[in-house]
């Protein structure tokens, strides 16, 4: 059985080519996490499953399409890929506190290796198991009827839209983990991510909701990434003509951005701050 060699890149005399060395720690950092999979295949099928049977449950068992002109599984499908995207944080927030209390951060500190290469490598390899997910999903999808009708360059912008809403909530798992510290804290704080999920437009539009409750929806950052994820594939969407449902595109842009903007410096500062 072969192991991972985890150890970094040495740093070169003077200090030359700075940007290539935290690149290769980056990796190194990545690799160790995606070495974690095979370890651990049980977390790994779940979090694939999931949205599976969330998909699965709400197409055919309790779906309906209230207030929708058109099929439900095209609405439904691009709704669940979006919110694909906001669940799993748990995953990787408790990798982060295992590392914590596991005291590995810290051995990993005190090693010549770039400082942002902890954290660039976990992400690296939580984006890349979202990528996964999301082809899962797509053929989940497509094997139950939806499609998109329009052509590829609209597909990948949906799909760049998908992965840019998971890279911000991304870093905010990663920032509330190092809050928490712990991971038996991890449950309580990851169940502040279900309203983001369920209070949007994944499975119904605001227009079949109270007014009240329709317009915190319409506003959601998912509720943003998923109406214009519809836009693109050309799968019917909300309707109503609203401001946020007609700005669709910018806001899945700018939440996303606004987000990263907030949590990553927090993330950076907290991660610095472990030592002292």
């Amino acid at each position: 059985m072969t192991t991972l060699d985890v150890t970094p890149s040495l740093p070169a005399a003077g200090g030359g080519n700075r940007l290539g060395r935290a690149l290769a720690d980056s990796w190194t950092m990545t690799r160790r996490e995606l070495a974690h999979w095979a370890r651990q295949p049980v977390q790994v099928v779940v979090g694939l499953v999931f949205p599976v049977m969330l998909l699965l449950m709400f197409g055919f068992l309790v779906g309906g399409g209230r207030g929708l002109a058109g099929d439900y599984v095209d609405f439904l499908v691009p709704g669940m890929l979006a919110l694909t995207m906001a669940f799993g944080l748990e995953a990787t927030m408790l990798a982060v506190t295992q590392d914590l209390n596991k005291g590995v951060i810290d051995r990993f500190r005190s090693m010549p290796m770039a400082p942002s290469a902890v954290l660039v490598g976990r992400s690296v390899a939580d984006m890349i198991q979202s990528a996964v997910s999301l082809v899962v999903m797509i053929g989940v999808g497509w094997a139950i009827g939806w499609r998109w009708h329009d052509g590829p360059a609209s597909f990948l912008g949906a799909v760049g839209l998908l992965l840019l809403l998971r890279f911000a909530m991304l870093w905010i798992g990663i920032h509330l983990a190092m809050v928490a510290g712990r991971p038996e804290m991890v449950q309580a704080v990851q169940i502040l991510v279900w309203p983001v999920g369920f209070l949007s437009n994944a499975f119904a539009t605001p227009q079949s909701m109270p007014g009240w409750l329709g317009a915190v929806v319409e506003w959601n950052p998912l509720s943003a990434t998923a109406t214009a994820v519809r836009d693109l594939f050309g799968n019917p969407g909300v309707t109503g003509g609203s401001w946020a449902a007609d700005h669709a595109a910018l806001l899945a842009v700018a939440w996303p951005a606004a987000l990263f903007l907030v949590f990553f410096p927090l993330a950076v500062r907290r991660f610095r701050r472990l030592s002292h």
